[in-house]
């Protein structure tokens, strides 16, 4: 009888501009390290072990707030220290570590099948589709939406702070309707932390959990192709 290969564990790191949350398999609170712009690569790692010194895991998720390619930070975060770019996790950590857009990992966690677009509603806006099980990170911050500003500038923090609830809320209904009419998606899921003050969407368009990117991680090992 041959054995049963033991359960893989895995710690999820999910980078952002205020914090760095962690969780790992079997654990229900993570978390949370204080980050900010003097953050480098390397200090993140040794915050990271020395807070998860007493938990067990083979593995790790990291989702990083920017642009990633074949498991590779391509750009400086602007939030952030610098030296993401080329920074060796694997050594760092001592474990195997996939790399994957913040925004990405979130929207793996709130994938219900089909074709999706995920919006992320934080201090900017993430985005990320995807298509029959394979993750497409999409970078439509930057893009130009009105008067020579981008979409950011309408829908992230600083967009609700000068529009107001009311008016940003329009705008983010405006936006959804242009990118489900461009990608010609199934369903939109909002998530970031201002995906709680839409009150109202329609009936294709669901408010997903801050807890997705966990779920994310997680999954973001099932499918080797990922």
């Amino acid at each position: 009888m041959t054995p049963r290969t033991p359960p893989r564990h895995t710690l999820v790191v999910d980078v952002g501009g205020t914090h760095v949350k962690l969780l790992a398999t079997g654990k229900r609170t993570p978390i949370r390290i204080d980050s900010g712009p003097r953050l480098t690569p390397s200090a993140m790692v040794r915050e990271v072990v020395a807070a998860t010194a007493h938990w067990q895991f083979e593995r790790i998720s990291l989702g990083f707030p920017g642009p990633v390619r074949k498991g590779r930070p391509q750009r400086e975060p602007w939030n952030l220290g610098k030296g993401w770019v080329g920074f060796n996790f694997e050594r760092a950590f001592g474990r195997p570590v996939r790399v994957i857009n913040d925004a990405a990992m979130q929207a793996l966690g709130g994938y219900e099948g089909g074709k999706m677009l995920f919006l992320g509603l934080g201090t900017g806006l993430g985005s990320a589709m995807i298509c029959e099980g394979t993750v497409l990170p999409l970078e439509l911050a930057h893009l130009p939406y009105r008067h020579g500003a981008s979409y950011e500038d309408y829908v992230g923090a600083a967009g609700k702070k000068r529009l107001g609830k009311r008016r940003w809320r329009k705008h983010v209904l405006e936006i959804i309707d242009m990118f489900m009419a461009a990608f010609v998606v199934d369903y939109v899921v909002l998530g970031g932390g201002n995906a709680k003050d839409m009150t109202a969407v329609p009936h294709n368009v669901r408010i997903g959990d801050n807890s997705n990117a966990f779920r994310g991680g997680f999954r973001l090992w099932d499918d080797q192709r990922r």
